[in-house]
């Protein structure tokens, strides 16, 4: 069963938005606030210990209205039963999209090809739960009798990013070991990240689903030779294990097969910190706040797959892309965390949004008359207030943000976590009312600013204001949250692809440059340039001649 397949402008909803667009462009979110002083207790959503505001937006009752017709229209509720069925959503790939089955109850069913695949997932589980309690207790020790100190995860993309952004997040939570990522192929990061290391006390966790990625595959090399400099090849089986589905490569590498933690072909590289590719999550911070990960996931997932679409998180996020995307051209969204711990949240984002919605071909193969994806980018807060926020108030670009922060610190420095929260509801409020030149003239009275120059100051001083935020308020960042908030995220893209009618689960797009650069590889190996564009021939030619 195919998900439902309806180009989003030509229904009645969408040429609805489009007169409705016409109405509410130019109104003022500030009028809409005079106008309505319960306007934040209508657009509002409490779920569990979150609550999301999203009043700061161009919208009316109208709006949301008229954005849910549309999600009736292209059937978003079907869609999602989809989803979570087991149904082989990904057409192009012959696949089902079952990220969210990693995390489910073990009395839970969800069928693959008829077979239900919870009682394998737990299995899985149950072994990664096993391994990480005998590296953390020291019964797995290294090939000289040392309990292992550091582990390197080896992987790219989803397999990086991922566990890469929940280990940044959960380290509070961080027990003895040392984390340490490598993934760009640059052999220099490799170099460095292995100068730290003792070999005698390192376990390297090698990830990659064929076991054939290039860049994952050329670092374990460079990992194992290194290893190899004062070990022997018997030693390579206490030092290296894999997330892998090809047994057969890995154990060529060296890894037992006991060690070697699989994953299945409806999990997408990047939602796939839930399954064994977070075997270096639970090391880092015990199994059983892993599963409290997973088990926080589970609870946005319940709340996306059951509660009507006007009180729906994800749903609500979603609706809303679409309305600044499609009806206000705004190109990008920004994801702002008031918390450093969440300085990897935007980089993984980054992935799982674009690589899912940056597609110009619909389900039905046809190229699109519309736009789709966003461009998300982002730093924690305050950091990025000293340095894009410029943009933000005052450009000439729409960029709709969303606010990250918590109630609570980790830590508990209420000085510090004060001056941090102020910075969070200041700039959404700042963002919504600017200043005006009304205002701008009281400072400049209080100032002593008069005459020509505060006539000549007075237009860089105002602020238009107007500018949409979404603000998600967290009660503290613990595994089971961190778990809610990156789920929220993926029923996002999930709903806004269903919108825009594409497949949101493959990525071709990832492949050519794959391609291309492996047949240049070879060019480089023996020197000898092939035929290419000419800018490409001469950059080859001086990279040559240069090297």
């Amino acid at each position: 069963m195919a998900l439902p397949s309806i180009n989003p402008t030509g229904t009645q909803a969408w040429k609805k938005l489009s007169e409705h667009f016409k109405e509410i462009q130019d109104v003022s979110m500030q009028e809409m606030f005079r106008e309505d002083g319960l306007r934040a207790h209508e657009f509002h959503i409490q779920w569990e210990s979150f609550v999301v505001d999203y009043s700061k937006n161009r919208i009316n009752r109208k709006t949301i209205d008229l954005l849910l017709d549309l999600a009736e229209e292209v059937k978003l509720k079907e869609a999602v039963s989809d989803y979570f069925s087991g149904e082989k959503i990904n057409r192009t790939e012959d696949r089902a999209v079952l990220h969210t089955a990693l995390r489910a109850n073990p009395n839970d069913t969800v069928l693959v090809d008829g077979q239900n695949i919870v009682p394998e997932i737990f299995e899985i589980k149950n072994r990664i739960k096993a391994f990480t309690d005998q590296v953390l207790s020291g019964t797995i020790q290294g090939f000289t009798g040392k309990a292992f100190t550091d582990i390197v995860n080896i992987g790219i993309g989803g397999s990086d990013l991922g566990p890469a952004m929940a280990v940044e997040a959960l380290q509070f939570y961080k027990n003895h070991l040392n984390i340490h990522f490598i993934s760009n192929i640059d052999g220099d990061h490799v170099a460095e990240t292995l100068s730290r290391l003792n070999p005698e006390t390192t376990l390297f966790v090698v990830v990659s689903k064929a076991f054939t990625t290039q860049e994952t595959l050329s670092n374990a090399q460079t990992a194992r030779k290194w290893f190899l400099a004062g070990a022997k090849e018997q030693d390579i089986a206490k030092h290296f294990v894999a997330v892998s589905t090809n047994i057969e490569k890995a154990t060529a590498f060296g890894i037992t097969e006991k060690n070697i933690f699989p994953i299945w072909n409806w999990v997408g590289g990047r939602f796939s910190l839930w399954s064994a590719v977070g075997l270096t999550i639970s090391l880092a911070v015990g199994f059983d706040n892993f599963d409290r990960l997973l088990s926080g996931a589970n609870q946005m997932d319940k709340h996306f797959k059951n509660t009507p679409f006007r009180q729906n998180i994800p749903v609500i996020l979603g609706l809303l892309s679409v309305w600044y995307t499609n009806f206000f051209n705004a190109g990008s969204e920004a994801i702002i965390p008031y918390t450093q711990y969440l300085k990897k949240l935007t980089p993984y984002l980054q992935q799982a949004v674009m690589e899912s919605n940056g597609k110009n071909i619909d389900r039905n193969g046809n190229l699109v008359n519309y736009q789709t994806g966003t461009v998300i980018w982002g730093e924690p807060g305050t950091n990025a207030q000293h340095a894009f926020f410029q943009l933000i108030h005052q450009g000439t670009k729409l960029i709709p943000a969303d606010f990250i922060g918590f109630v609570q610190s980790l830590h508990g420095d209420k000085e510090h976590h004060n001056q941090l929260m102020s910075n969070f509801f200041a700039q959404t409020e700042a963002l919504l009312n600017g200043k005006t030149a009304a205002a701008v003239k009281t400072e400049f009275g209080q100032q002593g600013i008069i005459g020509e120059k505060a006539d000549f100051l007075l237009p860089f001083k105002v602020f238009q204001g107007n500018k949409p935020t979404n603000t998600i308020l967290i009660q503290s960042l613990t595994p089971e949250t961190l778990g809610s908030l990156i789920a929220i995220y993926e029923h996002k893209i999930f709903v806004q692809g269903i919108i825009w009618n594409i497949p949101s689960y493959d990525q071709w797009g990832v492949e050519l440059g794959k391609q291309l650069a492996s047949s240049i590889l070879e060019e480089i190996n023996i020197s000898g340039v092939k035929s290419h564009d000419s800018s490409t021939e001469f950059l080859l030619n001086y990279f040559l001649k240069n090297a």
